[in-house]
């Protein structure tokens, strides 16, 4: 039993409570990387990735480094370099059994954000991966994204969080650090947080790469 009463289960309850987008809404997905597109990408030092599994499972994975790290090939191609992480691959299986991907682009202090939605494929292409190196390291794969839907998103989920405003950030005092809530959740044996946050902190400075 769910815990959520009345819930909306068909298009034509939740049109019938919402309505129906704008002409321009609809309008604005024109399918391929123009100009503004790429130049957006270009900028945009972080994207989200998100995915589903065949049985439902869903995954969005953070993706980030330096401005442009997201290589545009052409008007409807793009790759996402893989670098170094937990090698849980949660988004690539579900890519392997799935290849319907949404990605979300950010650029600091723009409040619109850049949606693309798509195919992919895990790549290998020697050629491609290595126009994604960084810091003289080549990706060993990457995210390889036909693109079918591409439009801006409207900025008010931005304006709502104050993402971007310093005085909106909420107060951190409180909040058990990253390293504290990784031990609760893992429990090893073997280590103090202390030790687990010096770990963190060491992959962080040394495995980026």
């Amino acid at each position: 039993m769910s815990a959520f009463k009345d819930p909306v289960t068909t298009e034509a309850e939740l049109r019938e409570l919402m309505g129906t987008p704008s002409a321009g809404a609809v309008a604005k997905d024109i399918g391929v990387l123009d100009v503004h597109c790429r130049a957006f990408i270009a900028r945009a030092p972080f994207v989200l990735v998100a995915t589903a599994g065949v049985d439902g499972r869903c995954d969005v994975s953070p993706k980030g480094d330096a401005a442009g790290f997201v290589l545009v090939v052409d008007d409807r191609h793009l790759l996402i370099p893989d670098r170094p992480g937990n090698k849980r691959f949660d988004g690539m299986r579900n890519v392997l059994q799935n290849p319907h991907v949404g990605l979300i682009f950010l650029l600091p202090g723009v409040e619109e954000t850049l949606r693309v939605n798509g195919r992919a494929w895990i790549v290998r292409d020697a050629d491609l991966l290595a126009r994604c190196s960084a810091r003289g390291k080549v990706p060993p794969l990457g995210l390889g994204v036909e693109v079918e839907e591409a439009f801006i998103h409207c900025a008010k989920a931005f304006k709502r969080s104050g993402l971007w405003e310093p005085a909106a950030w909420p107060d951190l005092n409180g909040l058990a650090s990253p390293a504290q809530m990784l031990f609760d959740h893992v429990k090893p044996k073997d280590m103090t947080v202390e030790q687990l946050d010096h770990w963190l902190q060491d992959g962080y400075s040394k495995r980026l790469y």
